[in-house]
């Protein structure tokens, strides 16, 4: 009986390495141009209006 070949999977951590940080360098990139904008400051304004109203330091 002959046992089946197998293929060799060098490389496929690393390539699983790339792929998940060029995700993330887009989500980054994505996160950078939504709160860098107006919609970011009124964003993170409103967060901390709301976290200080609970807190009731406002």
């Amino acid at each position: 009986m002959s046992r089946p070949t197998t293929r060799s999977e060098r490389g496929v951590t690393t390539a699983e390495y790339a792929v998940a940080t060029a995700a993330g360098a887009g989500f980054a990139g994505l996160l950078f141009k939504l709160l860098s904008g107006g919609f970011g400051d009124h964003l993170i304004k409103t967060l901390f209006d709301h976290v200080l109203g609970l807190l009731g330091l406002r």
